[in-house]
């Protein structure tokens, strides 16, 4: 349970965060539990995240701000592990090293900008920058159909908007790929196939041709017998 400051300060903090939100941010408490939130990353342009969708949680521990929260992040991003609690200078790992003047809006700010750098820590992974770009394109997807009931309680209306776009996208909500992706695949397997029956083809004509060779051949030695 919070203490009293704890309910009071992250009430405030809620409070600047729906008035001002940072850019490519926003988050708020749960209904129940002042002390779980929920946030929103959206991935800033320019960067392999370009239009992601990432939902995450901040768990904070009773006497905050004298200690800071354990941060995760749900949706695979191909930066950090999804729902693994990150090693970093803001979160629970480095209780010592947090300062209790910083606010949820400077945590998430931290996050973001630790997300979109290239260091590596407990609960990050490697992965190209194809790979993060087709995560940030399947993040809306993975949300609205992968994070189940907990994600359309938090987002109701984001849940309802991920849902618009995805009809609108012709996204498809079994595989998550879009009308352009599944068309783009299937012209690779058509190229292989043709290449393959090209091949084939030329595979039967050798065959026909050193067949009659070989008949030819054989017509030869028995005259010649």
């Amino acid at each position: 349970m919070a203490t009293r400051a704890a309910s009071k300060r992250l009430a405030k903090e809620y409070a600047a965060i729906r008035a001002s939100p940072p850019p490519y941010i926003t988050a708020h408490p749960t209904d129940s539990n002042i002390l779980e939130w929920h946030y929103i990353l959206t991935g800033p342009p320019q960067t392999p995240y370009e239009g992601g969708q990432y939902w995450g949680t901040l768990i904070f521990p009773p006497d905050y701000p004298f200690k800071p929260p354990s941060i995760q992040m749900i949706t695979p991003s191909g930066r950090f592990q999804p729902s693994t609690r990150l090693c970093l200078s803001i979160s629970d790992f480095h209780p010592k090293s947090f300062n209790p003047a910083w606010s949820v809006a400077t945590i998430l700010i931290g996050l973001l900008s630790f997300m979109t750098g290239e260091e590596m820590t407990t609960g990050s992974v490697s992965a190209s920058r194809e790979e993060r770009e087709g995560f940030a394109r399947r993040s809306r997807w993975w949300n609205s159909v992968h994070g189940g009931n907990r994600f359309r309680n938090e987002w109701e209306d984001l849940h309802k908007e991920n849902l618009e776009w995805l009809e609108k996208q012709g996204v498809d909500l079994k595989t998550g790929k879009s009308r352009e992706e599944v068309v783009r695949a299937r012209g690779v397997q058509g190229s292989t196939t043709v290449v393959r029956g090209r091949e084939g083809r030329w595979s039967r004509a050798w065959w026909v041709l050193g067949a009659v060779v070989g008949y030819v051949l054989l017509v030869r030695a028995f005259e010649l017998s």
